[in-house]
Order: C-alpha cells, then sequence, then structure tokens
C-alpha cells in the first residue's frame, strides 16, 4: 500500500508554540506518521514575538505572496520552512497584522478574520509547494474553513482538486474564536451561507469554524470514541448534536497518546533525578526537590498535584469546596494553571488559609513546569465535567503519578479503576457522578490506598508500564485518512 501524502494543519504545534493538548498532538501525531513512511508536511501560523526563528533555523521560502481571499480582499503574507525532525519539515505562515502583534497566541477581538487568512494562507502554499495532498488534517476550529474553501475557491486547482479532508474535532465547547454561547440565537451562523466579505468584520467575528467544518469535511473524527459518542447528546453537543447525527456515518473517535520518547522519566532533562519503573525510588528525590521549590515541609504525605486550564470543565466547580477538607488531611496540593479569575482568587485564598499543604501558581509559558509536576506527584487529579480525550492522566502515568479522574470522555477508556477486590489491576482510581461527594469519596479512597506502601507501589509501576504511545492511534488515523479519500471519491462521483 503507496505511502499517504498528508498535509496537518494546526494552530500551534510543539516545541514552536503551544497552550495546550492541541499543541502536543499536533507535533506527536505527524511524527508517527513519518516514522510510518507516510509523506508529512505541517502547516501553522508564525506567532513573531512567541518564535525564535533563529533558534529553530527557519528559512524564508516565499516572500510576501498575494493572498485573495475574495474579489474585493487581498491580503499579503510570507512563508519560511524548518524542520521538526529529519525528512518532516514544518511550514510556517507569517503576516504581522495576523500572527506578529501579540505574545499571546491567542485573545484578539478579531479571532476569526486571523484564522480565516490562516486557512486561506494554507491552502495556498500547497498550490505552490505542488504538494498534492491525499489528506488535509484540520486540527480544531482554527482549521474549520479549510474543507469548504478547499470545495469552493480551490475546487479547480490541479494540486488539491481530490485532496480529502479530516477534521478533528479536539473540544468542541470551541468553536470560533469567540464564545459561541454568547452569540445571539439570530444572529448565530447556520453554517451554509456564503462566507462573507473580509472587510465584514462583525459577519467574519460570527462564523462558526467548526460548524462548516463539520458540514464539509469529508470525515470527522474526536479524540476519543467515547467523546464521539457523548457529543451526539444534547448536554455534551455544545448545540452541534444535530448536525452531527446527521454525519454519524462520518464521525469516529480515535483516542490519544503520548510521545513516549519526548515524555520519559528516564531521560527527561526538566526533571531533578531520571528514574524508571524499576527505579522507582527516585521518584521521591524529585517529590523532596518540588516541595523545597514550593517552600512546602518535605514530608512524606500524599502530593496532588494539578496542571490544568481553571475552569468549570476541568471540574474546579465541584473541587474547590472540598479543598479545605483535604487540606487539613494529610496531603498536600500544588495546582498550576491560569484561566476563571474567580476560581483563581479562591484558590489563592486557599494558599493563605493552608500555607502548610497548598499552593497554587498561575501557568507561565516560559516555565518548563509540566513534567516535573508529574515526576513528583503522588497523585494527578482530573475531575472533570467534560473531558474529549485529556494527555494529563497519560502524562502522569508515564511519569507515576496515579490519576484520579472523572469517567468521561477519553479519561474514562485511558484510566481504569483500581479496586482490591473486583480490579485489582486498575491503574487509577475513578468515579462517575459528577459531584463534590463524589470526587470526595474517591479521593479519600486513594489517600487511604497510598497508606499501604507495597500496594500503591505495584500500582505506581503498573501505570508507568501501560502503553499509551502513539503507534497504535497513528495506525488508527491511517485507516480514517483511507475512508475520508473512499468518502471524496464517492461524493464526487455522486456530484
Amino acid at each position: 500500500m503507496r505511502p499517504l501524502r498528508i498535509a496537518s494543519i494546526s494552530a500551534e504545534v510543539d516545541p514552536f508554540s503551544k497552550t495546550g493538548g492541541l499543541g502536543d498532538v499536533a507535533r506527536s501525531l505527524p511524527k508517527s506518521l513519518h516514522r510510518l513512511g507516510q509523506d508529512i508536511i505541517i502547516i501553522t501560523p508564525f506567532y513573531k514575538q512567541v518564535i525564535d526563528a533563529e533558534k529553530f533555523q527557519l528559512k524564508k521560502i516565499y516572500h510576501n505572496v498575494a493572498l485573495h481571499i475574495d474579489k474585493e480582499n487581498d491580503v499579503s503574507v510570507s512563508y519560511y520552512r524548518g524542520e521538526l525532525m529529519p525528512g518532516l519539515p514544518v511550514y510556517f505562515i507569517s503576516a504581522d497584522r495576523y500572527f506578529g502583534r501579540k505574545k499571546e497566541l491567542y485573545g484578539s477581538a478579531w479571532e476569526n478574520s486571523r484564522f480565516y487568512v490562516f486557512d486561506v494562507a494554507a491552502l495556498k502554499l500547497l498550490s505552490l509547494l505542488k504538494f498534492s495532498a491525499d489528506i488535509i488534517h484540520c486540527h480544531d476550529w482554527h482549521t474549520g474553513l479549510i474543507p469548504e474553501l478547499l470545495q469552493k475557491k480551490f475546487k479547480r486547482s490541479k494540486t488539491l482538486a481530490n485532496s480529502a479532508t479530516v477534521f478533528t474535532a479536539h473540544n468542541l465547547a470551541f468553536q470560533l474564536g469567540h464564545n459561541w454561547w454568547e452569540i445571539a440565537g439570530k444572529l448565530r451562523d447556520n453554517g451554509r451561507t456564503a462566507l462573507p466579505a473580509f472587510h465584514q468584520t462583525e459577519k467574519i467575528e460570527r462564523l462558526n469554524f467548526a460548524k462548516r467544518a463539520i458540514l464539509y469535511a469529508d470525515a470527522i473524527n474526536t479524540v476519543s470514541e467515547t467523546y464521539a459518542e457523548e457529543i451526539l447528546k444534547p448536554n455534551f453537543g455544545q448545540d452541534l448534536h444535530h448536525i452531527l447525527r446527521n454525519r454519524q456515518h462520518k464521525l469516529y473517535g480515535v483516542v490519544n497518546g503520548i510521545d513516549y520518547n519526548l515524555f520519559n522519566p528516564a531521560k527527561d532533562p526538566l526533571i531533578k533525578y531520571n528514574y524508571s519503573s524499576t527505579s522507582i525510588e527516585k521518584k521521591k528525590l524529585n517529590k523532596k526537590a518540588l516541595q523545597k521549590e514550593f517552600s512546602l515541609p518535605t514530608i512524606d504525605v500524599p502530593l496532588i498535584v494539578m496542571a490544568s486550564r481553571i475552569a468549570e470543565q476541568k471540574g474546579f466547580d465541584i473541587l474547590l469546596p472540598i479543598l479545605p477538607t483535604i487540606a487539613v488531611r494529610d496531603a498536600q496540593f500544588v495546582i498550576i494553571g491560569d484561566g476563571d479569575k474567580n476560581y483563581r482568587k479562591t484558590l489563592e485564598q486557599l494558599e493563605k488559609d493552608f500555607p502548610a499543604s497548598f499552593r497554587y501558581r498561575p501557568f507561565s509559558q516560559t516555565e518548563n513546569i509540566e513534567t516535573k509536576l508529574y515526576a513528583a506527584g503522588d497523585i494527578v487529579l482530573l475531575p472533570s465535567h467534560f473531558e474529549p480525550c485529556g494527555t494529563t492522566q497519560l502524562k502522569g502515568l508515564r511519569y507515576g503519578s496515579v490519576p484520579v479522574v472523572r469517567e468521561i470522555g477519553g479519561l474514562g477508556e485511558t484510566v481504569s479503576n483500581y479496586d482490591p477486590e473486583t480490579n485489582p489491576d486498575g491503574i487509577g482510581f475513578v468515579f462517575k457522578s459528577y459531584s463534590s461527594e463524589s470526587l470526595l469519596f474517591t479521593l479519600a479512597r486513594a489517600l487511604e490506598t497510598y497508606k499501604h506502601a507495597k500496594i500503591w507501589q505495584e500500582l505506581v509501576i503498573r501505570g508507568m508500564r501501560s502503553s499509551f504511545s502513539w503507534d497504535l492511534p497513528a495506525k488508527k488515523y491511517l485507516r480514517l485518512y483511507r475512508l475520508a479519500m473512499k468518502f471524496k471519491r464517492e461524493g464526487k462521483a455522486n456530484d
């Protein structure tokens, strides 16, 4: 079977740019596909204030290319080329007005306009490169206009006429550059009208990129099989459940993995003491190092860690009420993240109230704290309201930090509940009901199990030896790509 030509398009790609799991996936999946012998390229924005062109040895390959957004509007862009690994090129779209003014990746008042330019520029680049992609893989809402543009604006392109599209919804709560639910019902994009002229900014900023991707993509997937089922229901579908049901035959779930070369406690340069499942005693040295760094008592109590957006989605509305109860027990908390101001104020107050057991720090993009947390932590906490997949629990397992999770989305698929009687081979602690009481009970189970050193060590080692690499997901994506190509051929045959 011949290798596929794949263009992977994402708003962020680690290590060049990253705010969360999207950057991880957009880095690790192409690497795995490249290792499987596929012909793959990556396209992402050049965030001028974030990405160091000299450090990454980026070279400008096209300068001041005119993009014809529509009949009335042109935009000038340039393109850079770098490599993620030998033989795996990454192309960057440079336009200072859209991607060069802010140190943050997102947060513009005209976010949709930025990524409209990005989507057109990505397709233009494929034409310039004469890269006749079999598959254009569109990651999350930022790339959501590409399937429609391909069918309408680029339908006569010799390079792209036969390209099929796969749209991956990493999190349906994010459908455009603004909160979809804050747009008045009568002004919401139905996804079927013609794209407005680019200078009609208000209309552009109401475009629902994710909805249009679902309507026009040849195949759609989410980042876990469970989430693919959940989003067909009103309480998880984020007002897109109706159109998803109509395209259920094109909807698939592929659970994320993590890069086991990148996330490896035996080699990770960011942690103080390297270790593996055969030298687990060294993990305690990392715990003491983190306790000292955060001015916590260096005592042997369970250290519970979180690296998370501070948001209701991540379960903070059920976590905050029980934190004082846990904080007065023999346990310590370290939480890192940014987000909701009210939640953050509560976390800051908890640190004042419980100085011997609780620490909260906002996330700094310049600080590589994540794996340091997992290497030190005994428990990694994910009490999410909803979670398409999540990679935090996978990283936690890799570093020997036992997950406490809610059975939702990808969390339920990847973490099996430990029970000494019914499931002694479990690798974490799982609860179902979204309530503070269920979370408290499950955390109490984990804390009680910690007291039994031999059982806890077996639990840690079992988690570290679990396999959640990208090898299997990458092969599933290849099957999905071939299905998308089949759907594309069938659609053209029926035109």
